[in-house]
């Protein structure tokens, strides 16, 4: 294994991991640890739009790589305003939630723009062979 792949290897595996963060703060924010009602809340689906890319990150599809980036200011967004407006517990869980967002759309970022970088020096390396022969 190159360091190129280990390096794309890595892009992927915090992806998932903060994808799957993401999910469980989404669950445990909205059900326990500060919900907007006591009992829990109606915005613990905002979970399951973040369940449906999990299996294209799992499945290693590129195309999910590149709406989840475009698809996750959405939360980051919703934790920014409730960083600033909710009291302290549900203001750390929001500060939580936009690092994750965070890192979710710098790994996805960087993916994509690693395989395609390596798509491309290997189109380039098979053509340059593929030229030399008579």
């Amino acid at each position: 294994m190159t360091p190129q792949d280990k390096t794309v290897r890595l892009t992927r595996t915090l992806a998932v991991a903060s994808l799957i963060a993401l999910i469980a703060l989404a669950l445990a924010w909205e059900l326990w640890l500060a919900p907007l009602r006591p009992g829990g809340s109606w915005l613990v689906l905002k979970a399951l739009p973040l369940c449906l890319p999990l299996a294209g990150l799992l499945k290693n599809r590129m195309y999910t790589y590149r709406w989840l980036s475009l698809v996750v200011w959405l939360y980051f967004t919703e934790g920014v305003v409730r960083a600033w407006s909710d009291p302290p517990p549900g203001a750390w869980l929001a500060m939580l939630e936009v690092v994750l967002c965070l890192m979710l759309f710098a790994a996805c970022t960087l993916h994509v723009r690693l395989r395609f970088r390596h798509a491309r020096a290997r189109a380039g390396a098979g053509e340059t062979t593929t030229t030399a022969l008579p």
